[in-house]
C-alpha cells in the first residue's frame, strides 16, 4: 500500500536483525539487555522485541507505566530526580530504581521500605559519574564538567564516610550501581570507561548484586566489535560475580525505519529548495540538535548527481532544514522523499510546533506488506494544550 505522508515506516525484518545481534550478546555473556524507551517506544512492536530482550529502561513515570503495561519483563527506572507525588505509583511499576544522588536516596528510602513491607520488592541503585569522557558532542556527554547526571567519586565517598560516621550506612538497601557515559560508541569506549569505573568505585562493588552499564552502545552498527564487547562483559562478570545490564535504545532500532515525505513546492532563492510536508524541527529534531544531515534514499552529496536541492520543512523556523542533496532528476511536486534511519529518537521527540500534524506510523512486515497502526489529527494537537 502507498502510505499517506508524512509517515514513519518501521521494518519488522530490520528490527529482527538487530534483535538477533543483541540476543547473541546475551547468550554469549549472560548479561541482560533492556530496551531504553527514551530512544524507541513504539509499543506496537513490543511483542516482537520482548521475545528477545529482558525488559525496559525508563526515565519517567509515563515510560515506566508504558513498559509495565505493554512490555512486561523487568522495568528499570533512572532519572535525575523523582517527584514526591509520583513516587509511590512509580514503585508499583518498577523492578529497579536508580537514584541520581544520595540526597534523593535518603529522601525516598522510607517510601521504598514502606513498599517492601507491602510486598513491593524493588532493587535500588545509585547512578555514578565516572568522570571519564568518550562523547564528542557536549550536549550528549553525561560526563561533561559540572554534569547534573550521576554521583562523582568524591561525592560518593563523602556520602559513605559521613553516613558511616552518623551510624547510618547510606549503602544499606542499595544493591547495584549504574553508570552511563556513552552515545553511539563502540566496545572500546566501554572498555576504557569500565576500567575507570572499577578504579574509582571497585571498593564498593563487593556488597552489590548488579551493575548497569547504561546505554549508548552502538551494538548493531556495522563494524561494531561484538567480540570485544562480550570479552569485556565476561571478564567483568567473572571477576565480580555481578549481574550485568545494558540498556541501549538506538541499537534496537538502528536502520530499522524510514520517514516518508512528499514534495509540496520547489522554489529558487539562489539555489533550488524543495519544501516538504515534514519538518526537521517537529519530526526529526536530532537533525537540528546533534546536528547531522540525514541520509536520503537515492540522493547524494551536492554536486555528485546532476540536480542539487535544499530540503526544507513546513514550519516558520528559518533553520527548519534537513540539508543539501543532489538527485539524478529534477524534483517535482508530489515526489516522495525517503529519510533513512528514522526509527530512533524521532517519534519519542516529536512535537506539534506550528500545529504540525504528527506523522502517521506504519509497520512493514517481513513479507513486504505495510499496515498503518496510528494516524494523528487535530484532536491530538488540541489535547496537548488547554
Amino acid at each position: 500500500m502507498e502510505v499517506p505522508t508524512p509517515c514513519y515506516i518501521l521494518d519488522e525484518a530490520a528490527f529482527e536483525r538487530n534483535l538477533d545481534i543483541l540476543d547473541s550478546v546475551q547468550d554469549r555473556t549472560g548479561c541482560k539487555i533492556l530496551l531504553a524507551l527514551k530512544g524507541f517506544a513504539a509499543w506496537s512492536l513490543f511483542p516482537q522485541i520482548r521475545r528477545h530482550l529482558s525488559g525496559v529502561a525508563a526515565s519517567s513515570l509515563h515510560e515506566a507505566r508504558l513498559g509495565f503495561e505493554e512490555f512486561g519483563g523487568e522495568v528499570h527506572v533512572t532519572a535525575p530526580a523523582y517527584r514526591e507525588e509520583e513516587f509511590v505509583e512509580l514503585l508499583g511499576y518498577s523492578d529497579h530504581i536508580v537514584f541520581n544522588s544520595f540526597s534523593q536516596w535518603r529522601r525516598f528510602r522510607p517510601k521504598v521500605e514502606e513498599g517492601k513491607n507491602d510486598g513491593e520488592e524493588v532493587c535500588c541503585g545509585i547512578r555514578v559519574n565516572p568522570e571519564h569522557r568518550e562523547v564528542k558532542v557536549p550536549i550528549y556527554d553525561p560526563c561533561s564538567p559540572n554534569s547534573r547526571l550521576g554521583t562523582t567519586y568524591r561525592n560518593f565517598k563523602d556520602a559513605v564516610v559521613d553516613g558511616g560516621a552518623d551510624g547510618d550506612d547510606p549503602l544499606a538497601g542499595i544493591s547495584g550501581l549504574h553508570f552511563h557515559n556513552l552515545c553511539e560508541l563502540g566496545a572500546d569506549s566501554l572498555k576504557r570507561t569500565l576500567a575507570v569505573f572499577e578504579e574509582k568505585f571497585g571498593e564498593y562493588l563487593d556488597g552489590m548484586e548488579w551493575v548497569n552499564f547504561g546505554g549508548g552502545h552502538h551494538i548493531t552498527r556495522p563494524g561494531y566489535e561484538i567480540d570485544l564487547l562480550c570479552e569485556t562483559i565476561n571478564d567483568f562478570a567473572e571477576r565480580r560475580s555481578l549481574e550485568v545490564y545494558l540498556e541501549p535504545g538506538e541499537a534496537v532500532a538502528l536502520n530499522a525505519g524510514v520517514l516518508v515525505a512528499s514534495v509540496l513546492d520547489v522554489v529558487d532563492n539562489g539555489m533550488k529548495i524543495a519544501i516538504l510536508d515534514t519538518s526537521a524541527a517537529a519530526h526529526m529534531p536530532d537533525v537540528l540538535e546533534m546536528p547531522y544531515r540525514p541520509e536520503v534514499q537515492g540522493a547524494a552529496l551536492t554536486g555528485e548527481l546532476p540536480h542539487d536541492y535544499r530540503l526544507g520543512g513546513m514550519t516558520c523556523l528559518a533553520g527548519d532544514v534537513m540539508g543539501d542533496y543532489s538527485f539524478s532528476r529534477p524534483l517535482e511536486v508530489g515526489d516522495r522523499i525517503v529519510f533513512l534511519d528514522m526509527a530512533h529518537y524521532t517519534m519519542v521527540k516529536n512535537n506539534a510546533f506550528n500545529g504540525m500534524r504528527l506523522p502517521t506510523i506504519a509497520i512493514r512486515d517481513p513479507f513486504g506488506e505495510t499496515r498503518i497502526v496510528r494516524k494523528f489529527g487535530y484532536e491530538d494537537y488540541k489535547n496537548r494544550l488547554s
